[in-house]
């Protein structure tokens, strides 16, 4: 079972295109074209990510989560080839950093998984939630549930873990592949966009902290 999972995960022609899209004439489309027009400007990123004035909080968070998760799946997707059971036995960041999985149905405590396993379980995780219309609604009118950033902190918590392993781990990979740039630049716009809105918690955040030093943050 595990096999045919991979298999669908990492199927680049089938999965590694985005999962879930924004609705043509609805407001969070329009937002989404607008965050994709500021980043395609060239303007700084920590401007980016700001919430334009009059927008909901909620919808702006609910558009980069989507789009994140589209973008992480992409990156991912290009070097699962490189992250197999024998090169990364253990999900994890360097020697410090491990990371074990917990949902509310297979793995009610914490499980020490495979960084495969991991990544195959944390897609479909999060691809279930944002198709669940009482999490992230997408008709008008339709209120976002008490607990949505919530939902959110640990859906970006769970994909900063995404970028700790390829980093930690891959970065040969991304270097050898020409994608140093893409990726950088992904994680550059997530980090700014969760420190924008407190959306993780710092402890979380250590494990590449060096590189936001780089940046001046």
């Amino acid at each position: 079972a595990m096999a045919l999972c991979l298999k669908q995960v990492f199927n680049k022609d089938k999965t590694f295109r985005p999962r879930k899209k924004f609705e043509p004439g609805t407001q969070r489309f329009e937002l989404y074209k607008k965050a994709q027009a500021s980043l395609k400007s060239g303007l700084d990123l920590k401007a980016v990510v700001q919430l334009p004035p009059g927008e909901s909080i909620n919808d702006w968070i609910a558009v980069h989560v989507v789009d994140f998760f589209n973008r992480i799946n992409l990156i991912y997707g290009t070097m699962s080839e490189f992250c197999t059971e024998r090169s990364c036995p253990i999900m994890s960041g360097g020697l410090k950093y491990e990371y074990r999985w917990q949902d509310d149905s297979k793995y009610k405590k914490p499980t020490k998984l495979s960084a495969p396993q991991y990544m195959c379980m944390l897609m479909d995780w999060i691809e279930m939630l944002i198709n669940n219309e009482d999490v992230f609604p997408t008709r008008i009118g339709v209120p976002f549930p008490k607990q949505f950033q919530q939902v959110c902190t640990k859906i970006l918590t769970r994909l900063f873990r995404v970028f700790v392993h390829v980093y930690i781990h891959h970065f040969d990979s991304i270097i050898n592949m020409g994608a140093e740039a893409h990726v950088n630049t992904c994680y550059k716009h997530f980090y700014y966009f969760i420190r924008e809105f407190s959306l993780i918690d710092h402890r979380e955040l250590e494990p590449l902290v060096r590189m936001a030093l780089g940046w001046g943050s």
